[in-house]
């Protein structure tokens, strides 16, 4: 048993930390603040290959492994959660569903520019009556000749509002014919910009104001044939294998943005004085920063394991539904640790507690609640 990074994939964390401390951090509280789309970042990713980490070279990546690509999404996530959101969904779903299920036109299109960081993709299947009861889909797509005309409503979208996004890919519901009796589940890319789709309302949400969520409305939407995705009647299946990667990433975010916790209390720790000295000599504190420590290396070997597994194309559902699980709910106890060690400081937006803690609840929720987790993982334990 082999716990040692590789060369490249150590090269590809120590890039990623620099890039975090040297880019990401000095710019993310600005960025929460004015809620401005961080386009020169995003360009400097590009140049870094970072959207591309998984893929073949002839595909636009770099040929690297999924194991690499998570130790890229921990870090940027360490100087910015947002950042490792925008991974989670171009790569670790949208670029994987084309790379995996794509036709080699398909991928020669939109996987290329995408794995170069040139565009940007997003994922669409929650709606307003679908969100863990994704199979409760109810956009429509219908052929009609040879377009497929699409009518429907997604929300929460991540990625869709920033000018670079090229895609959204999403599920729909194709009815019943007489041929088949049951209504199909099937997966579509739709370009941005085409006729009938438009961009709802920017979210206002309570954190990761940078990031550009949106709603997606397609009113009679018009695709080519060719944009169908994947085999009929998967569409929810190949959606569901994506997200298992997806799991693992949250991970990894959750484990990235708990680390920047852990350090921002043990430098405050040990220059905080009260009654004398340090209050890191406290066990009531020290011992609160033992348990982060533990708990964030315990979340970090767990997400590991599911890469390595991936990497090594083996089954890993309950790995990834492990990783996201136990390293979501350990990012909200550390964060809420971390504010209760900076005390009234903790509440003051100077801070980078206070964006920290207000930033990790959603990682309970996206990619699959932690009670979807736990529906998982008692379904496949026999």
């Amino acid at each position: 048993m082999d716990f040692s990074f590789t060369e490249e994939q150590q090269m590809i964390r120590d890039m990623s930390r620099k890039f975090a401390d040297d880019v990401v951090m000095p710019r993310a509280e600005e960025l929460e603040k004015t809620g401005e789309y961080p386009y020169d970042i995003l360009a400097q990713m590009a140049d870094l290959g970072m959207m591309g980490i998984p893929f073949p070279e002839n595909y636009g990546g770099s040929g690297g492994d999924w194991t690499g690509m998570h130790l890229c999404i921990e870090e940027l996530s360490r100087g910015d959660a947002t950042l490792g959101a925008l991974l989670d969904v171009t790569t670790s779903v949208v670029a994987q569903e084309l790379y995996e299920f794509g036709t080699e036109e398909q991928k020669q299109k939109w996987l290329i520019p995408m794995a170069q960081g040139k565009e940007i993709g997003a994922f669409g299947l929650t709606e307003p009556g679908a969100g863990s009861d994704a199979g409760a889909t109810k956009t429509t797509a219908q052929l009609n000749g040879d377009e497929w005309v699409i009518n429907g409503t997604k929300q929460f979208i991540t990625n869709i509002g920033l000018d670079t996004a090229s895609i959204v890919i999403i599920t729909a519901r194709t009815k019943s014919t007489e041929e088949r009796k049951r209504d199909q589940i099937n997966t579509y890319i739709v370009p941005k910009g085409t006729q009938g789709f438009t961009l709802g309302k920017r979210y206002d949400k309570m954190s990761w104001q940078h990031s550009a969520t949106h709603e997606c409305i397609f009113e009679d939407c018009r695709i080519p044939r060719g944009y169908f995705l994947g085999k009929e009647g998967r569409g929810f299946a190949q959606h569901l294998a994506v997200l298992q990667t997806g799991r693992i990433s949250i991970a990894a975010m959750s484990v990235g943005l708990a680390q920047a916790c852990f350090e921002a209390s043990l430098k405050y720790a040990k220059e905080r004085v009260q009654f004398g000295q340090p209050i890191y000599n406290f066990q009531g504190v020290s011992f609160k920063i033992a348990d982060m420590a533990m708990n964030i290396e315990l979340a970090r070997n767990m997400y590991l394991k599911a890469c390595w597994l991936k990497d090594n194309n083996m089954p890993h559902v309950l790995e990834a539904a492990y990783a996201k699980l136990f390293a979501s709910e350990m990012c909200e106890k550390v964060a809420s640790d971390a504010y209760q060690i900076h005390g009234g400081y903790g509440f003051m937006n100077e801070y980078a507690v206070s964006r920290y803690y207000k930033g990790c609840k959603i990682l309970q929720i996206v990619e699959g609640t932690s009670e979807v987790q736990r529906m998982v993982i008692s379904r496949n334990l026999g």
